[in-house]
């Protein structure tokens, strides 16, 4: 399958500027597949270490810093030459190998001409422990579940998939009904690359619900082994509210959703995990929608959102008779999945916040700016497109364009507001 990041993968070797490289991202959302295919693709030889398998290499950092003697012992585990960019160099799970991260400021300053890139699927956790971090000798790059075009691409729609990223709304329009299905379909599905290839293959929905259970039994674990005992309960606790979270009409988050009593000091620790380990995601509200917005974030008020909509879905007890249901999808956890669903797909590019005032009365699912300019998206799980929200932020703020997303084919409203099908989100917020 093709994924998004095998282009800045390619634009990172050609890079004038390439450093070692750390990839992030969440466990099963195909980080080492990617880079082995980059490398397959790209170079002569690839030297894959996977420091959760090669335990007696977790030490090969701690005697020393000597590049020489690191690339030996690379040489040695992988049997390949480590030719300066004939040979890609892939430590996985590098967070396992104690002095890893630090390594990579002696590898740029010492064999800059040597191509490395290391991932880790709790590298956040690993970060935020006090763990040397080589400021400004590496490059980032961060690594997410499948959007809806890579999605279409998977089952063999790629051709869809391409009018979309060129925003062709023309040819698209003649495909709606069809586009609408495929989103049904992603809404339950989601992007983790073992559901999507498993979809691909035909496999039957209740299959890949038991994919979507097991990545989630895989998550839980995770708590236990590299959580510190008190957080571990704190963390399953937050963990199964996020859907209750999101199926509420005004979804910031609330602490006392969690449990009864629950307060902030409690869980914050907790939250801050599942943030670094790339499971939940942040959306700041703004103590005032004025640019840049980043000067107004709201430390106090924000949404959760989870690292993908199939996962969602599975959390929710989305049953799989519901795909059939019509529209019932969209409609399911009052539109909890629909925001997830643009979420998802944005967050990657853009900066993302909220607008709610005067105790949710008028609420504004997303705002980003756009250079110098604020553009307000509603969402909207169904046809309707009545939206006293949005319309009165525009008619009190200097807004210039303005997007609702549902189901509806594209329809340009006038000179501000851009009625918008779900699935072309990205390309008109570009």
């Amino acid at each position: 399958m093709e994924r998004d990041i095998l282009k800045k993968l390619l634009e990172w070797k050609q890079s004038k500027r390439r450093k070692p490289l750390v990839v992030e991202g969440a466990r099963q959302v195909g980080k080492t597949w990617a880079v082995k295919e980059f490398g397959r693709r790209h170079y002569d030889h690839l030297a894959y270490v996977n420091f959760e398998e090669a335990k007696h290499l977790q030490g090969m950092f701690l005697q020393d810093y000597d590049t020489n003697r690191m690339l030996r012992a690379i040489r040695t585990q992988c049997g390949v030459p480590c030719e300066a960019g004939k040979t890609l160099i892939f430590l996985d799970e590098i967070q396992e190998a104690e002095g890893g991260l630090t390594a990579l400021k002696y590898f740029c300053e010492n064999c800059p001409e040597q191509h490395i890139i290391v991932a880790g699927s709790l590298l956040g956790i690993a970060l935020h422990r006090g763990v040397s971090f080589p400021v400004g000798k590496i490059n980032f790059m961060q690594m997410q579940p499948m959007n809806f075009c890579e999605f279409l691409m998977a089952i063999g729609d790629g051709a869809l998939a391409s009018a979309i990223e060129q925003n062709d709304v023309d040819t698209l329009s003649m495909f709606h009904e069809k586009l609408t299905n495929r989103l049904k379909e992603y809404y339950f599905v989601g992007g983790m690359p073992e559901a999507v290839q498993a979809y691909a293959d035909d496999a039957e929905w209740s299959e890949i619900r038991e994919i979507h259970n097991e990545i989630l039994r895989g998550y839980e674990d995770d708590f236990s082994k590299h959580a510190e005992g008190v957080v571990v309960e704190r963390l399953r606790q937050l963990w199964r509210s996020v859907p209750g979270q999101l199926s509420r009409e005004n979804k910031k988050f609330l602490f006392g959703l969690i449990r009864e009593g629950a307060r902030a000091r409690e869980y914050e620790v907790a939250l801050q995990w599942l943030f670094d380990a790339g499971l939940l995601h942040r959306v700041s509200g703004l103590t005032k929608p004025a640019l840049p917005l980043s000067a107004y974030r709201d430390e106090k008020a924000f949404k959760v959102f989870l690292n993908d909509i199939g996962l969602l879905s599975s959390m929710s007890g989305l049953e799989a008779r519901t795909i059939l249901d019509g529209s019932a999808i969209f409609t399911e956890f009052k539109g909890a999945l629909t925001e997830q669903f643009v979420f998802q797909q944005l967050y990657v590019t853009k900066e993302l916040f909220y607008w709610s005032k005067d105790n949710a009365r008028q609420e504004v699912d997303f705002l980003l700016q756009r250079g110098n300019e604020l553009l307000p998206i509603e969402c909207k799980a169904e046809e309707n497109l009545r939206s006293k929200s949005l319309k009165s932020f525009i008619d009190e703020h200097d807004v210039k364009h303005a997007v609702k997303a549902s189901m509806l084919p594209y329809k340009a409203s006038g000179e501000i507001v851009t009625n918008t099908p779900l699935y072309l989100i990205t390309a008109v917020c570009r």
